[in-house]
């Protein structure tokens, strides 16, 4: 019996000491590779592989790798290994063979991993973001955006998505869809290097439907042909009232600053989406996701500080909540109250 307890303590001995290598190889290999050692990521991730035969975490830390050093085939093949019978890294494998496979000039097919990734996974907003852009690429718009969609519902806060779904639309003509997009983008990224482009977008969809002649005496309402046949026909023309009769004011000396009219504005259309999502398709995500939201903001007493929050690319905002951050703290306890 004594030894047979020896021998058993010697077994265990031997397979956590295996286990203790295997992890500490792996964790080189990782720090070769966050300094860019690919090469030598790839030899200390293999000589994990001999201690622990078909193991997902090395197959799928040796894809990334080949994947950095632009080896795409060799990065599908470990991939693969995965996608067999793996079970804790199915995730990340898929997305790193879909963008592999879309990096060698092979977008169908990325989208068909993509699509499998789904199926197997289920909702997932990296799967769903990586399907758009390949959709993207090939001009598939419509698809594009229901997978931007999807990936928003998964995952509110991923900003990518919002703002491939502000470009869409502004893209299409689309100005109030433009509108949610933007803003919801500008929320969660006010600052990023990219953020100013669909803060011109939106200021850009603010100030599109009425213009004024030469003698400032005719207004006239511009309206696309998606305007008119658009789920948001109704807003369209109310906002047009709006920007209307705050060309009246500016006529009869009544003019505001340009941060107080982005207040007034966004307040206005705020209220406006909320008096019509009770007559509109909840299974809209516009109508189900963004408009509850922007409804809420726009009755609430924190408006002006989410406006100053969003246009933080203008000097002035900046300055205001850096002068003001008990009111940012207030609209951040707020948000966390009613969002939670």
């Amino acid at each position: 019996m004594k030894k047979i307890i020896t021998a058993f303590l010697f077994m265990v001995t031997i397979l956590v000491q295996g286990q203790d290598n295997f992890t500490k190889l792996i964790e080189i290999g990782i720090s070769h590779h966050d300094k860019g050692n690919y090469e030598e990521a790839i030899d200390y991730y293999k000589k994990a592989l001999k201690l622990k035969p078909g193991s997902e975490l090395a197959n799928y830390e040796i894809s990334l790798s080949y994947f950095s050093l632009k080896d795409f085939k060799k990065t599908v093949k470990y991939c693969d290994k995965i996608l067999k019978k793996g079970k804790e890294h199915l995730l990340p494998a898929y997305i790193n063979k879909g963008n592999a496979l879309d990096m060698l000039g092979k977008t169908k097919k990325s989208i068909k991993v993509f699509e499998e990734g789904i199926e197997k996974v289920g909702d997932n907003y990296l799967l769903h973001f990586n399907l758009a852009i390949n959709y993207l690429k090939i001009n598939e718009y419509d698809n594009a955006e229901k997978h931007f969609k999807k990936a928003i519902l998964d995952n509110p806060l991923h900003g990518s998505s919002h703002f491939y779904l502000a470009k869409i639309n502004d893209a299409k003509k689309e100005r109030v869809p433009a509108l949610l997009a933007s803003y919801y983008f500008l929320f969660v990224e006010p600052e990023s290097l990219r953020a100013e482009e669909i803060y011109n977008i939106l200021k850009k969809n603010l100030n599109t439907s009425v213009n004024k002649d030469k003698d400032g005496k005719n207004i006239t309402i511009n309206l696309s042909p998606s305007d008119l046949n658009s789920e948001f026909t109704g807003i369209e023309m109310m906002m047009s009232v709006m920007e209307i009769s705050k060309k009246e004011k500016e006529k009869d000396g009544k003019e505001k600053s340009e941060s107080e009219v982005f207040v007034e504005k966004t307040k206005q259309i705020f209220t406006l989406l909320g008096d019509f999502s009770d007559k509109k398709d909840e299974k809209s995500i516009w109508w189900n996701f963004y408009v509850p939201f922007f409804s809420k903001v726009g009755n609430s007493d924190h408006i002006e500080t989410y406006c100053k929050f969003i246009s933080q690319l203008d000097i002035k905002s900046k300055i205001w909540i850096e002068n003001n951050e008990d009111k940012m703290r207030l609209f951040i306890d707020w948000l966390e109250k009613e969002f939670k």
